[in-house]
């Protein structure tokens, strides 16, 4: 019924373009001759010039809330949540946008859910694999590094540094297990705070990676819930690793402090910066997570060179907003 009316539109323009045209001819001074003259058919060719030009003027007019709203198609990202265009133009075109941002509110809420659900799956998938690296994985190598340490103290001379160097091979390979399952599990979020992770993390990339690590943590920060504190760990957990393995930064700066009604997050860091380059799955997951939050994520270059990740969360929607990450492993409501 629609494209019938828009197809009714489009009618009366040309119609009108056409009437316009004939009754200009009715009451000109024109005529045409047979055979037509040069002077006649230079009259004629601009009368069709003109109608077609005042032809494409009105149907550009009537059709142009249609372009906005195919340009709008192309470029929408649903990680970029607000993307709605002015409901103008007839009743029709109106409608159609209408019913466009309306389908662009459903998707961007099935988005969210479907997104907190597998960020949920994945967190629980992360304790899951810190619990057996600790536990299973862990204790084998406590229990071969004291093995070696028995046999070192009992082997002859000559064995004993080949026993020690194994001895410090494994020690390194309990302390690898142990980062790797810090990682996957930030036991000391949960027992210690958002403020102590952080400054976990800092150190962990400072001690761990060529980044010199500078952390600038607000004491007076606002109430945060677990969600929102999980989202702005695992935001500047990622943050510092694209820094450590594609900015070639030498320098970072980690930040939190209150700000505007909320909490802001910010990662500075003195590397390449980010003209040009393809978002990954990284960046992508970070705009998820800010997404369940009901946060703002942005990334730019700074002026002074290398790039700034910045995380802002409305205070009004920490430990609310949407259905979130599992912290405990429950199930979501």
């Amino acid at each position: 019924m629609r494209s019938v009316r828009l197809f009714w539109r489009v009618f009366w323009l040309n119609a009108l373009v056409g009437a316009f045209a004939t009754v200009l001819l009715m009451i000109g001074p024109w005529t045409v001759s047979v055979p037509i003259r040069l002077t006649e058919a230079l009259v004629l060719l601009a009368g069709l010039a003109s109608m077609l030009l005042a032809n494409a003027l009105l149907l550009r007019w009537g059709l142009a809330p249609l372009d906005r709203l195919a340009r709008l198609m192309t470029t929408v990202d649903l990680l970029r949540p607000g993307q709605r265009l002015p409901v103008t133009g007839s009743r029709e075109i109106a409608t159609l946008i209408d019913t466009f941002n309306q389908m662009l509110q459903r998707l961007e809420t099935e988005r969210g859910t479907s997104s907190a659900r597998a960020l949920s799956a994945q967190e629980d998938e992360r304790r899951r694999i810190a619990r057996e690296l600790h536990d299973e994985i862990g204790q084998s190598l406590t229990a071969l590094l004291l093995d070696l340490k028995r046999l070192t103290d009992r082997a002859p001379e000559p064995l004993r540094e080949e026993l020690r160097q194994a001895q410090e091979t494994t020690r390194q390979s309990l302390d690898e297990v142990r980062r790797i399952a810090r990682r996957l599990r930030p036991d000391v979020l949960e027992d210690l705070g958002l403020a102590s992770a952080l400054t976990a993390l800092a150190a962990q990339f400072d001690t761990h990676t060529t980044l010199r690590v500078r952390r600038t943590l607000h004491p007076d920060l606002p109430p945060l819930g677990p969600q929102v504190e999980l989202v702005l760990y695992r935001i500047a957990q990622e943050a510092l690793t694209n820094a450590a393995r594609h900015s070639g930064a030498a320098q970072v700066e980690l930040s939190l402090a209150p700000a505007d009604g909320g909490v802001l997050l910010c990662v500075d860091d003195d590397g390449k910066g980010i003209d040009g380059a393809v978002e990954g799955a990284g960046i992508r997951g970070m705009r998820e997570r800010a997404l369940l939050v009901g946060g703002t994520l942005n990334l730019q270059n700074r002026p002074e060179g290398g790039t700034r990740v910045a995380l802002y969360v409305p205070t009004g929607v920490t430990g609310q907003g949407r259905p979130g990450i599992r912290e405990s492993g429950e199930d979501m409501p």
